[in-house]
């Protein structure tokens, strides 16, 4: 570890008060209006409740129940029943209408909603070492430096949360509404190293999550393994303590990444395959103990670990049913499970996708990062497909970066050749957010029409194989572009 991060993480002197807990609020430019923020309606279904009592898009939700509506799980929550008591502010004359829903059993209220949380998200009070927030490049683009850590959204959405921002109602909030499971950041047990690693409220992270697993709530739980940091004999203390909180039902353990863009970190378990290796080795006593305690491995590798070790992933079986695949954790075994069933069971429709190439004279490619290329070359390049696969260098985030869902719009025209005449070129869909975009802030159509200059046929589609193939098929039944 670096001399100045240990100077910076050194313990500063005076407990924390609940105050400190309350992380501020990201306000995304909600109304103005006195009676609340409420929620944006952003899609009403035709001849549903919500239609039937006039409500439009633009209009905002305030109440619910007369309770006010500040996220997804106050809805779901007041709105189990087949009636329900909205109040709506319209902004188009600013006035406030009282209204009554109701709907038969079983049937959609029809509103659709603005995000998840309506009125602020929580963010971030920590300072972790290894937050990738903290080691961007200085041009991106703003949103991507909001450090969200809402507990809200590790409920809703699978986020992972420290649980030290949460005040005492937060926690009564999860408790009273059994918002399990929880998706939980752990890092470390022991209290100088969790504050070495997370700042000065790392001890409330704890506190919490002892409260929510004395009241039956589930949790998945993470560690970002730092080499030198908490692992060793601190990896063995947290493995210890999750071993005697059956509460706890998977652990993901993923390797520290960095960027080129910080001065902390030069190497990782990405540069050390012996490394990576014995971090497997360390577990797997942990993974067989609780195997035959639960019938459960419980403690999960994640995927980088196995790819930097260069050794063969797990079977299916040893993923419990993949409880953290959003953590990067079975992924790769998942692509190589679905290469085998896609190449014995549409053997008939890989013949027809490649005699359709033939007849355009096109030529498959597939772009994947670095880190997963050899994987998805298991299917593209096998004969039945007889494709190519780019993979892209990740040079605008540097350090160890190299997943595909990280695979940046500038790095791709650098490194895609300027003719691609003859190509039906794949782009991952992972690498564009819900608006197109990419981490550096290319548009989707920005890159199709420049590849499309440089000759390329471009498809936007997931790399797995079967939704590939699901793409092709498509593609390749339009007319020639």
């Amino acid at each position: 570890m670096p001399a100045e991060m240990r100077t910076a993480q050194e313990p500063v002197i005076g407990a924390p008060t609940v105050a400190d807990y309350a992380g501020t609020v990201a306000n995304y430019a909600p109304t103005e209006h006195a009676d609340g923020h409420g929620a944006l309606v952003t899609a009403v279904a035709p001849e549903s409740p919500a239609d039937d009592a006039g409500i439009e898009p633009g209009m905002r939700v305030l109440t619910v129940n007369g309770q006010d509506l500040t996220d997804m799980i106050v809805w779901m929550w007041e709105t189990d029943d087949d009636a329900v008591d909205l109040t709506v502010l319209d902004p188009s004359d600013d006035t406030v209408c009282a209204t009554t829903l109701e709907r038969f059993e079983g049937e959609d209220w029809g509103l659709e909603f603005d995000g998840a949380v309506f009125d602020g998200m929580r963010t971030c009070v920590n300072a972790c070492v290894f937050c990738f927030m903290t080691m961007l490049p200085a041009d991106s683009r703003k949103s991507l430096s909001i450090r969200d850590d809402d507990y809200r959204l590790s409920f809703l959405q699978g986020n992972f949360v420290t649980l030290t921002n949460m005040t005492d109602d937060d926690v009564e909030n999860v408790i009273g509404r059994c918002l399990s499971p929880m998706n939980v950041s752990l890092h470390a047990v022991t209290p100088d190293v969790r504050r070495r690693i997370m700042g000065k409220n790392a001890a409330r992270g704890m506190e919490v999550l002892g409260r929510l697993m004395d009241a039956g709530i589930e949790i998945h739980a993470q560690i970002v393994l730092c080499p030198g940091i908490n692992d060793g004999d601190e990896l063995d203390r947290t493995l210890a303590f999750c071993e005697e909180h059956p509460q706890i039902t998977s652990l993901g353990i993923v390797p520290l990444g960095f960027t080129k863009h910080q001065n902390r970190f030069t190497t990782s378990y990405s540069d050390d395959p012996d490394a990576a290796r014995a971090v497997i080795e360390h577990v797997r006593p942990y993974q067989e103990r609780a195997f035959r305690r639960f019938g459960r491995h419980t403690f999960q590798m994640s995927d980088e670990f196995y790819l930097d070790a260069g050794v063969e992933v797990p079977a299916a079986d040893w993923y419990d049913g993949y409880p953290q695949y959003y953590d990067g954790i079975g992924m790769i075994r998942s692509y190589l499970d679905d290469t085998a069933a896609a190449l014995g069971d549409l053997a008939d429709v890989l013949g027809r996708i490649r005699r359709a190439l033939a007849e355009r004279s096109r030529t498959l490619r597939v772009v994947s990062g670095t880190s997963a290329a050899d994987t998805v070359r298991g299917f593209v390049e096998d004969p039945a497909l007889g494709g190519r696969v780019i993979p892209i260098k990740n040079r605008y985030f540097g350090g160890n970066v190299d997943v595909t869902g990280l695979i940046c719009g500038c790095d791709l025209l650098e490194q895609l050749s300027d003719s691609l005449d003859g190509d039906i070129l794949i782009l991952p869909s992972v690498m564009f957010n819900a608006d197109g975009m990419t981490l550096d802030g290319y548009h989707q159509d920005t890159l199709i029409r420049e590849l499309d200059r440089r000759g390329a046929e471009v498809l936007v589609a997931s790399t797995m194989p079967f939704e590939l193939v699901r793409s092709l098929e498509t593609a390749l039944e339009s007319p020639e572009p």
